[in-house]
């Protein structure tokens, strides 16, 4: 799929790594770094993904965002998503890829700077993500932000028909 971005859409790519562990089905989640997220846990966790630019690849983008905010290796077989739309009205093209050797702990993420606290004048740097994990789907059902919940079932979809 060479999925590239309209202009002036704001369009990210991820991907969903998974994993069978004892017939289970679970996903890698990461939950976004800084001071707006700390404290929040369901409905705040997220796929790796990223916006990307109308020049760039969808998947390309997305195996970049991997990589910049988990720091770890990515490869295998991808298999496109249908695309799903958040609240913000964003489009998000995700892709799946079997990777159950991913390890949260080993999550090294790339950093953001922000303002912090709001008027303050001081520049703090964050951590795009700040933890990582493995997830039944069960469990990503309650932690994935609302308009990416979708994606666990066409996930399952998938898997149900390789």
């Amino acid at each position: 799929m060479s999925e590239r971005a309209p202009k002036r859409s704001k369009y990210s790519a991820g991907i969903l790594a998974y994993r069978l562990r004892e017939g289970v089905l679970e996903v890698f989640l990461v939950h976004p770094g800084g001071p707006y997220w700390a404290s929040k846990d369901e409905g705040a966790w997220s796929i790796p993904k990223g916006e990307y630019g109308p020049d760039e690849e969808a998947l390309a983008a997305a195996q970049r965002e991997f990589q910049e905010e988990t720091g770890l290796p990515l490869a295998g077989r991808f298999m496109a998503l249908p695309a799903v739309r958040q609240a913000s009205g964003k489009q998000v093209l995700a892709w799946a890829v079997e990777a159950p050797n991913l390890d949260p702990a080993q999550v090294r993420s790339n950093c953001f700077a922000l303002e912090w606290p709001p008027r303050s004048g001081v520049q703090r740097e964050f951590p795009e993500v700040d933890r990582a994990g493995w997830f039944a789907v069960t469990e990503a059902e309650r932690k994935l932000i609302a308009g990416q919940r979708a994606l666990l079932q066409s996930l399952r979809d998938r898997l149900e028909s390789a």
